[in-house]
């Protein structure tokens, strides 16, 4: 029997304690997953979107500088009706896009979109949309194109422009 004992005793860890870092691994993880995810569905916009305002001359003026990453940056202008959501990106081609985070088809949702590489996808039916095709294709679940200028080194945005996306986001559901 001592050849099983010495097998056994092989096998067995006596005298040590677990290290303990299951627990600690496994909770770090499950916090990770769960902002990650939290992440995906709000749209890659930690936080929410920024709030801006108009300027005495009636528009919005965004750096052009601070979209050089061609990461999507979210906005929330506050309408004459409510809030009213957009969103820039620099496409591939590196043009400056805006758009509604919303579309035709899905805006009752009110989930707009994610960014997921170069495209916007919407996080109601999970269409995807190359980002140098925004304010190029309109209509269905393309995001609604937003006017906009380039104006030296600022994106300039017109109130009017934005209160014409009003319809998708202030609403009444029947």
């Amino acid at each position: 029997m001592s050849a099983r004992n010495d097998k056994k005793a092989q096998f067995q860890q006596t005298g040590k304690k677990s290290s303990g870092l299951l627990i600690p691994i496994v909770l770090v993880v499950i916090v990770a997953l769960a902002a990650g995810a939290w992440f995906f569905v709000a749209g890659g916009s930690a936080g929410g979107p920024q709030q801006v305002k108009a300027n005495s001359d009636g528009t919005v003026r965004l750096t052009a500088d601070a979209f050089a990453d061609g990461n999507a940056r979210y906005f929330r202008y506050q309408g004459k009706q409510g809030a009213i959501d957009f969103f820039l990106v620099k496409s591939q081609d590196g043009v400056i896009r805006a758009a509604f985070d919303s579309c035709d088809v899905c805006y009752k949702e009110k989930k707009g979109y994610r960014q997921e590489g170069n495209k916007m996808v919407c996080n109601n039916c999970d269409m995807a949309f190359r980002t140098d095709m925004i304010n190029q294709v309109k209509g269905g679940c393309n995001p609604a194109p937003l006017e906009r200028n380039l104006v030296g080194n600022e994106i300039v945005i017109r109130v009017a422009a934005l209160e014409r996306g009003d319809r998708y986001f202030n609403f009444q559901i029947n």
